[in-house]
């Protein structure tokens, strides 16, 4: 048999071939290396670790004061709030956490069984000592109205979860906490007037969760009891609301408390922006059709507002429905139909979000998820932060790690999406939780059971403008409402 001689041409050309093949073959997987990692920082935010430390000076967004009808929203513990004034009694997050907690608890309490309301008289008694800890005192964010003729100005906290509006009120007949606006004194308004014991409105007070009503003389005898030893209880009266120098509303219903105890933390009371026919929004439906819109600040050191009446929202809000969970008249119920971590969508069944319902709620600090679905956004959370060391738990938040040896960190993006394909990006300050540069946490948590209701909380807001359309049965949700 003859041997075949392979021409040197033809080995050249093969082997230019061959390297062509394998230059291919490593330009496909480094493109493909390429394009993952473009993926990923397409999906990730870059974080200088210096931005999650707070600052000691107030810095007002414009975008507050670009509305109508608008007040400045502060975080009572920072530095654009007078209450800041008291940082001796500014409590820790390991106090704020466990607040927090308390206020969950009662809201599943109330929305899973609606139980009676609690007796009056045994709550002007003073029966229920103040313990380390109130419902209300988880709530972060005040606005400041006028009250009274001539008006008095006051520091509330409000609260979407509420819906009686109240603030301590002089003789103080029993207890009033310690408040940084001096306490209202109606006996110096014009315009103030107890409400009737017999009337219509004294008896609606039965119908407000967590509230109820009794008798004193021929007054009418609110009651409040947010869950634990925190309460207030007064006169249901009526008085002049001023919210801006042209947005003034005569008669409008409220609690003087002449009872109030637990960790309020200064302010002066509590603005109810509840669903229920006392809360302010209803109140106010004839010039605002129950809408007003917030948001609330990236960090303490920042404002944000909250507007009443649809002028001057964004362009690019996107509402979903309002649903509803039969046993409540007060909380603004939305439908959660899935998260993505990093771009990419969980997968958690429908059911799991459905089972409980969820609300979303300015006066929870933490969103709380059934625990399916925290436990597949826990679990796609670390793997994407796998390259920093973890840290301890800080109370109910499980996921921490320690930046300390970092100048920026990358951490995947976040995002929920609501009823009729409403996508809501979540904000770097609403994605973390900052105790110490070595202790940042996701800012999220678990509930003890998928049946519970999910929380979508105030963590989570931050620099969303949310507009709540109560007329119109919706809410939305824009990005980059304030900074």
């Amino acid at each position: 048999m003859g041997v075949t001689t392979i021409s040197p041409a033809f080995l050249s050309a093969y082997l230019l071939l061959l390297c062509l093949v394998c230059s291919l073959k490593e330009g496909y997987a480094s493109g493909r290396r390429e394009t993952a990692e473009s993926y990923h920082l397409q999906h990730s935010h870059t974080i200088q670790v210096s931005s999650l430390l707070p600052s000691s000076f107030c810095s007002s967004s414009a975008k507050a004061f670009d509305k109508k009808s608008s007040l400045t929203v502060v975080h009572k513990h920072g530095p654009c709030s007078k209450l800041h004034q008291d940082k001796a009694n500014i409590p820790t997050h390991a106090e704020i956490l466990p607040h927090d907690e308390a206020r969950v608890k009662f809201i599943h309490s109330k929305l899973a069984k609606n139980p009676g309301s609690s007796n009056v008289e045994e709550t002007v008694a003073a029966r229920l000592p103040a313990k380390d800890g109130s419902v209300v005192g988880s709530g972060s964010y005040i606005v400041t109205v006028g009250l009274g003729t001539p008006k008095k100005y006051l520091s509330l906290i409000f609260d979407t979860g509420s819906d009686i509006t109240w603030t301590q009120c002089q003789p103080c007949a029993r207890s009033c906490y310690k408040q940084q606006d001096p306490i209202f004194s109606p006996s110096l308004s014009s315009s103030y007037s107890n409400i009737s014991c017999t009337s219509t409105v004294c008896n609606s007070l039965n119908s407000t969760i967590g509230s109820s009503h009794g008798c004193s003389s021929s007054a009418c005898v609110y009651g409040i009891k947010y869950g634990d030893s925190s309460f207030s209880v007064g006169f249901f009266a009526k008085e002049t609301l001023t919210l801006t120098s042209t947005d003034v509303f005569d008669s409008f219903l409220f609690g003087c408390g002449q009872n109030n105890q637990g960790l309020f933390e200064g302010a002066a009371g509590l603005l109810g922006l509840g669903r229920d026919k006392l809360s302010l929004p209803s109140q106010t439906a004839l010039k605002y059709n129950k809408f007003f819109s917030y948001c609330l600040p990236s960090s303490a050191s920042s404002t944000g507002f909250l507007t009443f009446g649809n002028g001057g929202i964004s362009k690019s809000v996107k509402f979903t429905t309002l649903s509803t969970i039969s046993q409540d008249s007060t909380f603004y119920v939305v439908d959660i139909t899935g998260i993505s971590v990093g771009g990419q969508k969980l997968s958690i069944s429908a059911s799991v979000f459905t089972t409980g319902g969820a609300v979303i709620d300015s006066g929870t600090v933490i969103t709380r998820l059934p625990p399916t679905a925290y436990a597949a956004l826990r679990s796609a959370f670390r793997k994407q932060m796998s390259r920093y060391p973890t840290a301890q738990p800080l109370s109910i938040l499980d996921t921490c790690y320690d930046f300390s040896k970092y100048s920026s960190v990358i951490v995947p993006k976040l995002s929920f999406f609501f009823s009729g394909g409403v996508e809501v990006p979540i904000d770097t300050k609403g994605i973390l939780y900052v105790n110490s540069i070595s202790q940042v946490c996701l800012a999220l948590t678990g509930n003890s059971d998928d049946t519970d209701v999910t929380i979508f909380g105030s963590t989570q807001q931050k620099t969303l403008e949310v507009v709540y359309d109560g007329a119109g049965g919706r809410i939305g949700f824009a990005t980059e409402g304030c900074t």
